[in-house]
């Protein structure tokens, strides 16, 4: 007998964030239907606010919405602690199977693509509230996040918007977005990611992504047939000049004789011993 078929469905805290609800009438009535208790959030910074204050069990998120998209909003939740563990499934129009990876990507557990089958969507529900735990966790922490201050929420959000912002730095350090592009991308302004990742990390957005880009050429120095070109290439240098002089800069030493410096201790830490 069928695991699914014998167990009554989970009765949840859901939040839906979306910019036009009036398009998930039938969908919200299905899940109210269901036994569902529905939050509402009608942008993608609102609804990061509301999942971080009421820690639902599970969030049902627009990929566009103007100027910040659900990407944004899943990459922030999934950067925080307090609510990496809420499951993110992704509502859509687009049935582009690029979006719907990078949606995975960024940490979500499904796609819902419209027009939807209510019927459908309360199994795919169902199925991930039962993966993701007893729902007395949620209940006790949507008691807790009532009582936080608004300042320790303030000072949280601070860390998660840096952290985003590193991370979203180190998966391309050849292709790191603008300061502007960076800010967009996890939500906010440039102003404050700048004020944000320097409080945070000690550090400006320019001389974490300098010291990650550093630290990734001694490896491929060391380790890789890379001409010094190609290494410049890779951790996203301008050209070789530039990567010469900020290398030297840093290390007090050009790239091409650190590489030679680690290759004779390889040699002489692999000859035989007399």
């Amino acid at each position: 007998m069928s695991y699914w078929s014998t167990t009554p469905p989970r009765r949840a805290h859901i939040l839906v964030i979306d910019d036009n609800i009036e398009e998930l009438q039938l969908l919200l009535g299905a899940l109210r239907g269901a036994g569902h208790r529905i939050s509402l959030a009608f942008d993608a910074l609102q609804g990061y606010r509301r999942v971080t204050a009421l820690q639902p069990d599970l969030v049902l998120l627009d990929v566009r919405m103007g100027a910040t998209d659900g990407f944004a909003t899943c990459r922030l939740l999934k950067a925080d602690s307090t609510t990496s563990h809420i499951p993110v499934i992704f509502v859509t129009s687009s049935s582009s199977v690029e979006e719907r990876l990078t949606g995975l990507r960024e940490g979500a557990v499904d796609y819902i693509l419209k027009p939807f089958d209510s019927s459908e969507v309360l199994a795919r529900v169902a199925v991930h509230l039962a993966l993701s735990g007893s729902s007395h966790r949620a209940q006790a922490c949507i008691a807790q996040a009532e009582n936080v201050l608004e300042n320790a929420r303030s000072d949280n959000a601070d860390r998660v918007i840096a952290q985003a912002a590193e991370r979203l730095v180190l998966s391309d350090l050849a292709k790191v977005p603008t300061l502007p592009e960076l800010a967009t991308r996890v939500g906010t302004h440039e102003k404050r990611l700048s004020r944000v990742f320097r409080e945070q990390t000690g550090r400006t957005v320019f001389e974490f992504v300098r010291e990650r880009r550093l630290g990734e050429a001694q490896r491929l120095l060391a380790g890789s047939a890379l001409s010094v070109e190609e290494v410049a290439q890779a951790v996203g240098f301008s050209g070789a000049a530039n990567f010469s002089t900020a290398f030297r800069e840093r290390f007090g030493i050009t790239p091409s004789s650190y590489r030679n410096a680690q290759a004779g201790r390889l040699a002489s830490s692999s000859a035989p011993s007399a």
